[in-house]
């Protein structure tokens, strides 16, 4: 286990990996359930013409609540929870690479920046395909020209009503696209979530030996690391929202060209338009890096290996 600060961190070798994926897998459905309505929102914000539709993340919820229900605001969620797949993948990834790395550097810092850019790198190869089918089913109810595929008169009738629609979709993109069709906006997601999770971790390490060496030393370590969590989100947030916009127009629009959806991104609202959806990010991250934060650092004490949970202090 290394520790930095007062804050331990339990590093890959001193876990149960039986407990670390079945605690894993309850805890990644959690947290998605939880904030889909907020990415929903989001989604939908990026991908509007100015205020066309809605004046932002509340007037959204309202509205979306008001002629869909509560159903609208999960729209693709049977879909999105494929990911899971890459929830998992990405904790493996990032627990390996800092292993890795850690024979080559022992600054937390640099371990925590290579891992979350190489964890983002893996996972967003299962993702992205997921992603442009629920980004699809989240924008059906809006406006024609939002997307490019609109779902048929049978897709909505059939006996299982979510398969349904989600095969129509999905033949809709095959047919135009081809299996490139399911990987639009790669480039744009690797540009914004690698940097993301990159930026992430470094800043969540470091939020929380900040707020240890200002805190009591009887303080619990968790609380610490609950409130670092949401300090490292709205960072990275921040920082990588303006390619979130143009990740997820490219996605929905079925543009090809990461340079051309920016221009005209600028050209038709300025550079305010980089900033759409952030507060939606926001707000969906804050909770969702608490509850992260808090289930994986859990998930990780539950799976330390017994014969280091009493020596350790948290």
């Amino acid at each position: 286990m290394h520790q930095k600060g007062n804050i331990q961190i339990i590093e890959w070798e001193d876990m149960d990996k039986k407990k670390f994926y079945s605690f894993g897998i309850f805890m990644a459905m959690s947290i998605r359930a939880t904030v889909y309505p907020a990415t929903l929102i989001r989604t939908r914000l990026q991908v509007q013409r100015g205020r066309s539709l809605y004046n932002g993340t509340f007037d959204a919820f309202v509205k979306i609540l008001r002629s869909e229900g509560v159903r609208g605001l999960y729209r693709g969620f049977m879909v999105n929870t494929f990911t899971l797949i890459s929830g998992q993948t990405y904790m493996t990834t990032y627990e390996l690479v800092r292993k890795y790395v850690s024979q080559y550097s022992e600054s937390n810092a640099v371990k925590s920046l290579v891992a979350g850019g190489s964890a983002s790198l893996v996972a967003q190869s299962i993702t992205v395909p997921i992603d442009v089918v629920a980004q699809h089913l989240m924008m059906q109810g809006q406006g024609g020209h939002l997307t490019r595929f609109r779902l048929d008169s049978n897709a909505g009738t059939v006996k299982n009503k979510v398969f349904g629609q989600t095969r129509n979709i999905v033949a809709q993109i095959f047919a135009a696209d081809g299996l490139w069709g399911f990987y639009r906006g790669y480039g744009a997601s690797l540009l914004t979530y690698i940097p993301n999770s990159a930026v992430w971790w470094p800043f969540y390490h470091f939020y929380a030996e900040q707020l240890s060496k200002m805190a009591p030393s009887n303080c619990p370590h968790l609380l610490l690391q609950a409130m670092a969590g949401p300090l490292a989100a709205v960072t990275a947030s921040t920082v990588t929202n303006p390619m979130d916009v143009v990740r997820a127009r490219v996605q929905v629009e079925g543009q090809t060209s990461i340079t051309e959806t920016y221009r005209r991104l600028i050209a038709e609202e300025g550079y305010l338009g980089l900033t759409k959806g952030l507060s939606a990010r926001i707000i969906s991250s804050i909770p969702t890096a608490i509850v992260l934060v808090v289930g994986y650092e859990t998930l990780k004490k539950m799976s330390l290996r017994p014969e280091l949970v009493d020596s350790r202090h948290w």
